[in-house]
């Protein structure tokens, strides 16, 4: 074998070598995004503790606060999912919110560890310092 030759197998095989532990990488760091009826109805395919990220409409009069944890619903107009989020809400979470939720299944609640909020491009300054009606 001629030293081009033994210099593209080797490449090659280290090319092929790069781009399995790259693969492997990314299958690993990899995290879903579905909606309730998509999660409920792939539920098997995420066993508990298998991360995924839940997004949809926080259902109005669902949210209870105690301390750090929050519980509330989360839909998409044809499924709900009880959800446990386990942190500080962000400054504009509230009911009908569009939110993104990083977590996994604890049984039949998913339970978040962060929730993105998902607001439009309008800002109201709040009048007089008021913070509390800007959202």
């Amino acid at each position: 074998m001629t030293g081009r030759k033994l210099f593209l197998a080797v490449a090659g095989l280290g090319i092929l070598v790069a781009g399995f532990f790259v693969a492997r990488s990314l299958d690993d760091n990899l995290v879903y995004y579905l909606f309730p009826n998509e999660a409920l109805a792939e539920r098997a395919s995420f066993p508990d503790g298998e991360r995924f990220r839940l997004a949809g409409n926080v259902v109005p009069g669902t949210i209870v606060s105690s301390g750090s944890t929050s519980t509330f619903e989360v839909t998409d107009g044809s499924a709900t999912v009880a959800v446990r989020l386990e942190g500080a809400p962000p400054p504009l979470f509230g009911e009908e919110v569009r939110v993104l939720l990083p977590g996994a299944w604890e049984g039949d609640v998913f339970v978040a560890n962060e929730a993105i909020v998902q607001h439009d491009e309008t800002y109201v300054t709040p009048e007089d310092g008021n913070f509390e009606d800007a959202g």
